[in-house]
């Protein structure tokens, strides 16, 4: 997967193509730089998606749920906060990655050891203009 946005405006569209090249996976783990874009492109991906709550980075939470129209279940994290592996095993990971639901995680770098292998891991960057690429690991 390549996906180039060069401005702001592009990013539903970008969501767009995102949807329609995840095939049957579940688990999506974001790389990135502090202010990359991970929670930006989460959050147009899940409007693509028909998702009406308000999306946003679970820093705190570590994780967010949301609801499609279709009643499907997403289930947003965001590992930042997290300072070792326990944290995560607490709140009970497992039932989440491998519950069939889509799964979004930012800041997976702290977590890797406990990653499903089908993971699909997204690189994002910022181009010298300011623009993002998306790319599969």
């Amino acid at each position: 997967m390549h996906i180039e946005i060069n401005d702001i405006s592009e990013i539903p569209q970008a969501a767009r193509h995102f949807l329609s090249e995840m095939g049957d996976n579940k688990v999506f783990a974001f790389y990135g730089a502090m202010g990359a874009g991970k929670t930006t492109f989460i959050k147009a991906v899940c409007e693509e998606m028909g998702v009406h709550e308000t999306v946003t980075s679970p820093t705190f939470a570590i994780i967010n749920e949301y609801h499609t129209d279709k009643g499907e279940v997403v289930y947003h994290f965001d590992f930042y906060r997290i300072l070792k592996l326990e944290e995560v095993f607490d709140f009970g990971y497992e039932d989440y990655f491998y519950s069939g639901n889509l799964c979004f995680i930012e800041w997976p770098e702290l977590i890797e050891p406990l990653l499903p292998p089908n993971a699909v891991k997204i690189s994002i960057t910022e181009t010298e203009h300011g623009g993002r690429i998306l790319t599969t690991m």
